[in-house]
């Protein structure tokens, strides 16, 4: 049995990243450090809760005493990191926050394992692994790039850095600590920067479940300037499974872009959501779901575009997309129509009573 210690996985990817590993029975084990902020949620682990090769922690990355002691306790042959504010938003609003998780929390995490795998054996036994088959997956995003005209093409990974608001900024920063531990300490590192994830488990402050949940509470569906905002959007499952594919056959101290090639515009995702939820749950006064947009004030620094070049780990890696937009879109939509409940217990204010009534977190 594997043995994977995986940062952040009470948050919307890095739940499904689990779910993901540990579909079908797979013979590995997965100790979920997760620190449970707002946007951290036991009930995206619900079913997982008798499974024995899932180990729930609640704790920092920042806090390099107890990684160091799951580390020495539970010697996983890699560590995958997701753990990151991640709300451009609230960045914007709260920058000290995402310094502190992204920038000083990778820090220490770094640090944690670069003591724990300098002291791995030469050769693997049952217990530990070796220093040769130990891998740290850093998972980041495109935001790191900056923002496309029209006209440019995709991000490439030797796309050069330009971030443009607080997030992306703490992301490129997080991006340039791994990328120096393994120059300068020969840390066996990968990194992934991925474009727009949607699907199950999405917290309701990002576009897609936003508008969802919205839609069906009759309030408006808020546009941030002219909506012509592009984005390309990757369905969350094909995301896993890239990832598992680098952290299984990645080059070392390499980066790879993980999209989905499907750009859209930001009114042009709604405009879909909404005509996929007057076929599903259309509303009762027969009214379409479109009618609820509204225009709000463009956000500050707001990139104009984004789009990935996924070519290099369709090529090196043998990793492509499963999922069409059209398809993991109406898979999304159903997903929140069926799981009425969950949305309920994140928006509701009530969370943590929810939580414990529901699930007996």
């Amino acid at each position: 049995m594997k043995t994977l210690l995986v940062t952040g996985c009470a948050g919307f990817i890095g739940s499904n990243f689990v779910h993901t590993l540990l579909a079908g029975g797979r013979d590995v084990k997965v100790v979920n450090l997760d620190k449970l902020t707002y946007a951290g949620n036991l009930a995206n682990l619900a079913s997982l809760q008798d499974d024995p090769r899932h180990v729930f922690v609640q704790g920092d990355i920042g806090d390099r005493a107890l990684v160091e002691r799951l580390l020495q306790e539970h010697s996983p042959d890699a560590v995958v990191n997701f753990a990151a504010e991640s709300h451009v938003d609230r960045s914007i609003h709260g920058p000290g926050d995402f310094i502190q998780t992204n920038v000083v929390g990778t820090f220490n995490l770094l640090e944690a394992v670069r003591a724990y795998w300098g002291a791995l054996p030469d050769m693997a036994s049952d217990v530990r692994p070796s220093r040769a088959s130990f891998r740290f997956l850093h998972v980041s995003t495109d935001e790191v790039y900056g923002t496309l005209s029209p006209a440019d093409p995709p991000f490439a990974e030797t796309h050069p850095y330009e971030p443009n608001s607080p997030y992306s900024a703490s992301k490129a920063a997080s991006d340039h600590l791994v990328r120096a531990w393994h120059h300068t300490y020969g840390m066996p590192v990968l990194t992934t920067n991925c474009s727009n994830n949607y699907g199950p488990y999405h917290f309701p402050e990002k576009l897609i479940p936003l508008v969802i949940h919205n839609a069906l509470a009759g309030k408006p569906l808020p546009i941030y300037g002219d909506g012509q905002q592009v984005r390309d959007w990757l369905y969350v499952e094909d995301h896993c499974r890239a990832i598992l594919r680098v952290l299984e056959a990645g080059q070392l101290g390499e980066t790879y872009n993980i999209g989905g090639w499907n750009e859209k515009a930001n009114l042009d995702v709604v405009r879909t959501l909404c005509a996929i939820l007057d076929e599903l749950k259309p509303r009762a006064d027969g009214k379409p779901y479109a009618s609820q947009i509204t225009y709000v004030k463009d956000r500050p620094g707001h990139d104009r575009r984004y789009a990935i070049d996924a070519r290099k780990i369709e090529r090196e890696l043998g990793w492509k997309p499963q999922e069409t937009f059209e398809t993991g879109i109406r898979k999304t939509v159903q997903w929140y129509l069926d799981h009425a409940d969950w949305v309920e217990g994140v928006t509701s204010g009530n969370y943590r009573h929810w939580l414990v009534k529901q699930y007996g977190a």
